[in-house]
């Protein structure tokens, strides 16, 4: 199990599914629109400031602490908020969501409604159910590398930049990135993640 999972096949499918039923999204490709940018601005985040030493380690620890891919145990049970085996630490996207976009989760949140074409109220809770999925799927990904006895690399660093990579090759993620993220039209969402105020996250919401 690793990224693409989350990007293409069964598993989407019944991400897509469950958070359709629950938001009464009748339009796929809308809803496929919007979890394609909700992933890329994640990850892209996420690499971003994992490219430190000190954001690197608060990553690890909280992957190792509370989302080491159990979420994925009873996947439906999260989707529809009746699984009793995920703690709160493990599923609390709007923590998570509030430490990494900080006070520009408004603008974000708005700017993919209307690239999805989707009300900002349902992107905000649609964002709030993939942001723990990602970290655990990165948790169970790193973990899965830490038991490898050959493993050989950069370890979380080369699993994220992998992750971003493969969302970023998205066909929708790369058309709402550019109407979202690539402000300056250099081709380089990253430094417009930067400057949106994402960096140091994991100090904030992981500190040791």
């Amino acid at each position: 199990m690793d990224i693409s999972d989350l990007l293409q096949g069964p598993m989407k499918d019944i991400i897509l599914g469950q958070i359709g039923n629950q938001l009464g999204l009748e339009d796929k490709q809308q809803t496929n629109t919007a979890v394609d940018g909700i992933l890329g601005t994640l990850l892209n985040g996420i690499q971003n400031n994992a490219s430190t030493q000190e954001g690197q380690a608060s990553l690890e620890n909280a992957l190792n602490k509370d989302h080491n891919g159990s979420i994925f145990d009873d996947l439906t049970g999260f989707l529809t908020g009746n699984s009793a085996s995920v703690s709160a630490a493990t599923s609390n996207g709007a923590g998570i969501l509030k430490h990494i976009l900080g006070d520009k989760q408004e603008s974000t949140v708005d700017s993919i409604s209307k690239a999805s074409g989707i009300d900002s109220g349902k992107i905000l809770k649609m964002m709030m159910t993939l942001a723990p999925l990602v970290l655990g799927m990165l948790g169970k990904s790193n973990a899965q590398a830490q038991n490898q006895s050959q493993q050989s690399g950069g370890g979380i660093l080369d699993i994220i930049k992998g992750a971003t990579q493969s969302v970023n090759q998205q066909s929708t993620t790369q058309s709402i990135f550019n109407k979202i993220l690539d402000k300056n039209g250099d081709g380089n969402v990253i430094d417009d993640i930067a400057s949106a105020g994402m960096k140091s996250i994991f100090g904030k919401l992981f500190g040791k």
